[in-house]
């Protein structure tokens, strides 16, 4: 765990907002879901809504490769966000799609369609609308590649999750089923190499975030790491003045 960065000036936890980013395969979700419940907050996962704008795309027949005929497109679906972390749920137009954007198809796509601006502009709207929501019913854990740096820049907690290639490969093939740990671990490297490179919001850890390199430890030890910086702010908003 690394504390290098600076850290953001204390500040009450009433309508906290937590900002995690990460690589993929890092235990962004699983991670965020856990703090929401544990703390008793909701949660957003701005992936699944990058992914469901690919599905809709996908559906339309849409080139994905295509940036202008995607930015036209992209005003058009309707895409909500439940935020239970319990059950998270991603609808399009009504549509559950949560089994759907899972797909090879849509991780295939999901990349070129999350680097058009327009798409970016689209949904950081949507994304900061359910924030402000979430900020009135006691607060929010929000997940993506550029929260603490676009989304959310004054979050009071930010952290940045990492894992050694290897275990975020082995991690990814659980969840996925698969047994090419090398082709899983190359997909995911492709992926940073390709979000870390985009001109519009790129991967980057946000000034102020916490780094946690999860390699070493287990879900719920992650979990704790996160909800001990909310407890630390917590500590640092209730401490005296220090006299001078």
């Amino acid at each position: 765990m690394d504390h290098s960065s600076n850290r953001p000036a204390p500040a009450s936890t009433d309508g906290l907002v937590i900002a995690v980013d990460g690589t993929s395969g890092s235990g962004k979700s699983s991670t965020s879901r856990g703090v929401a419940t544990r703390l008793g907050l909701r949660y957003l996962d701005t992936g699944a809504q990058f992914r469901a704008m690919t599905w809709w795309l996908l559906r339309e027949g849409v080139d994905v490769h295509d940036a202008a005929a995607v930015a036209a497109r992209c005003v058009e679906p309707e895409i909500v966000s439940g935020t239970d972390p319990q059950e998270p749920t991603i609808t399009v137009d009504g549509t559950d799609v949560a089994v759907e954007i899972r797909s090879d198809a849509v991780n295939a796509a999901v990349s070129p369609v999350s680097a058009v601006p327009e798409v970016r502009a689209r949904l950081l709207d949507l994304q900061r609308s359910v924030i402000a929501d979430a900020v009135q019913d006691g607060g929010i854990v929000v997940e993506g590649r550029d929260i603490g740096s676009v989304v959310a820049p004054d979050a009071p907690v930010k952290v940045y999750l990492s894992a050694d290639p290897s275990a975020r490969a082995e991690r990814r093939a659980a969840e996925q089923g698969a047994t090419d740990l090398a082709a899983t671990q190359e997909s995911l490297l492709a992926r940073d190499r390709i979000d870390s490179g985009r001109a519009t919001a790129p991967l980057v850890q946000a000034d102020g975030a916490v780094h946690i390199d999860t390699t070493p430890y287990t879900l719920d030890e992650v979990i704790g790491l996160v909800a001990g910086l909310v407890a630390e702010l917590d500590a640092d908003a209730e401490a005296p003045p220090r006299a001078r």
